[in-house]
This record gives structure tokens, C-alpha cells and sequence, in this order.
């Protein structure tokens, strides 16, 4: 069986997509795994196109899998099944989709995974960083990424369980597209008209650290004098949401581990061993800072001002 795999992704215009590329390539490196990488550029027509070469294929060309996190929330079911009758394994990244139980009982030689991660921990540990950076409550703006897809669905749902919980925070949902465009123009929808309003949130939350750094560029413009409102974020790379998070920017992010490198490697055993993998793999995120870290904050501070 070939020993090639396509990865398929949604633009290098995203900070994590493209981290997400350069894990799959690394672990296709230690796999001595064939990988040609995609990008749909948020194009769900595109990846369409570009993936129904490689299922339509003569035998002999045919990926052994298809990694793929598709532009749409319903995870290109057509695309799906048919990679699946031509023996291509299926691995869908950080999405939920209800074609998947009954692809995986019509072809169940073939592997058909949901790789991602753990979405609603996300937003959970939103609602718990929110109690610590507003625990007086309040209005909170939330940004949301693309509505369709089960990872800001989940993430939403996630958020809204613990502030449920704690009663404290009130969140105001509004629509973005993943992007840092997107959370900008989000943000000064709302801000625009309330220029003289004393309507202050207590937080801003966005579904990624894109929209985040969106939201806060609106902040900066149209409310100067409320730069001391936290912003969350998430996605949590080194060289940008943690380091938001250390310069001051944002209160505090999500760390989302990539799951395309192992999604590589879980291909690579299934070809060794033949062993199916189960239907769906989830990783842990972790806050950044550590909510402990977070709470002892307050404190510190407070501390310090006292001594001062």
C-alpha cells in the first residue's frame, strides 16, 4: 500500500494552520511518510477540488489517507465516502459530523478517525479563566470562529456550562471567521456605535488568538481608555499567544496542541500493523498562563501594593 498521505488544511493565512502543517511535515519526516501538503485558503469549493483528484485516482496513485480540516462544518461527507469505498482513510481534524458512524459501518477496513482537540475543555477553561480576570461579573464579548463547524460550537457550549455554574458573566455573542480581520471588524461593530457609551465590558473573549488580537486592534482604536479590559484567547503559540499573554496584550490564552502530526503518525502504525484506530482521538488544551497561576495574580498584586 502507498505510503503517501495528503494534508489538507484551511490557509496560510492562519497562525495555526500553518503550525498544524509544519507538525504533520515533522512527524511524516520521522515516519519516512510521503506528505503533500494543502491549503484551501478558507475556500470550501477549493478544497473540494484540490481533494477529488487524489480519491478519483487510479489505485496505484491513491494517498493511503486524507488528513484533512475542512472548510465546512459538515466535513465534506460526499468527499469522505467516497475516499473511504477507494480504501483512502479518512482523518477528520478538530471536527464532529454525523456522516461518521454510518461511513465507518459501510467500509469498516478502512480507518475513519476524528483526530482533534478536546473543544469543550476549551471553552470550559474560558468560563474558569473568565471567573478569575472578572470576578465581579459583567457583560462579556465573545467572538466566536465560524458557526457551522462543532469546534466553535463546542467551544461556545463548553463556556457557557461553567458560567451557567457561576452565574457571574453574561456573554454577547457575535460572529467571526477565525481570522484576525474578522475579529476586528467584529469588535468595531460594536464599539462604533457606543463611542461615548460608558457600556465597559468586563472581558473579551475570542475563539482564537487571531480574532483576539482583531478585537483588541479595535479596542486600541475607538476606546483607548479602556485598554485595561482582559482579553482571552486561544490557540496559544509561542510566538504569538503566549507572547501576547507575557507582553501584556492579552490576560491570558488557550494552549491547543497540534493534532496533525499524530494523526501522521496514527496512519503510519495503521499501515505497519492493520490494527484500525477507534473512531475518535482527543488531546487535552491547557490554560497559559495556569489558572492556579492566574488566581495567586490578585493576590500578588494586591500584596504588593500594600508593601508599596
Amino acid at each position: 500500500m502507498s505510503r503517501k498521505i495528503v494534508a489538507a488544511f484551511l490557509s496560510r493565512d492562519l497562525r495555526f494552520q500553518l503550525y498544524e502543517a509544519d507538525d504533520a511535515q515533522a512527524a511524516a519526516r520521522r515516519e519516512q511518510i510521503e506528505l503533500e501538503v494543502l491549503f484551501a485558503e478558507s475556500d470550501a469549493i477549493r478544497q473540494i477540488q484540490q481533494l477529488l483528484p487524489f480519491v478519483q485516482a487510479p489505485e496505484a496513485q491513491r494517498p493511503a489517507a486524507i488528513i484533512v480540516e475542512t472548510v465546512t462544518g459538515e466535513g465534506l461527507e460526499r468527499v469522505a465516502r467516497e475516499a473511504a469505498k477507494a480504501g483512502i482513510a479518512w482523518i477528520l481534524l478538530n471536527r464532529r459530523v454525523a456522516y461518521f458512524d454510518a461511513l465507518r459501518a459501510e467500509c469498516p477496513k478502512v480507518p475513519i478517525v476524528c483526530m482533534g482537540v478536546d473543544q469543550t475543555m476549551i471553552g470550559h477553561i474560558h468560563g474558569h479563566q473568565l471567573g478569575l480576570v472578572a470576578p465581579r461579573g459583567g457583560t462579556v464579548l465573545y467572538f466566536e470562529g465560524k458557526a457551522d463547524t462543532s469546534a466553535a460550537r463546542e467551544r461556545l457550549a463548553g463556556t457557557r456550562e461553567v458560567l451557567e455554574e457561576t452565574r457571574a458573566c453574561s456573554l454577547r455573542v457575535y460572529a467571526g471567521e477565525w481570522t484576525e480581520a474578522s475579529g476586528y471588524r467584529a469588535a468595531s461593530g460594536w464599539l462604533r456605535p457606543r463611542l461615548n457609551s460608558t457600556d465597559r465590558p468586563a472581558a473579551v473573549v475570542a475563539q482564537n488568538d487571531e480574532m483576539a488580537m482583531g478585537a483588541r486592534k479595535a479596542f486600541k482604536e475607538l476606546r483607548p481608555e479602556w485598554a485595561d479590559v482582559p482579553f482571552l484567547g486561544c490557540d496559544g503559540l509561542p510566538d504569538h499567544g503566549q507572547r501576547l499573554v507575557g507582553a501584556g496584550d492579552f490576560a491570558a490564552t488557550v494552549i491547543t496542541p497540534s493534532p496533525a502530526g499524530p494523526a501522521v503518525e496514527l496512519v503510519s502504525q495503521w499501515l505497519e500493523t492493520k490494527i484500525l484506530p477507534p473512531r475518535e482521538i482527543m488531546l487535552p488544551p491547557q490554560s497559559h498562563p495556569l489558572l492556579e497561576q492566574m488566581a495567586v495574580r490578585p493576590a500578588a498584586r494586591s500584596a504588593k501594593t500594600e508593601r508599596a
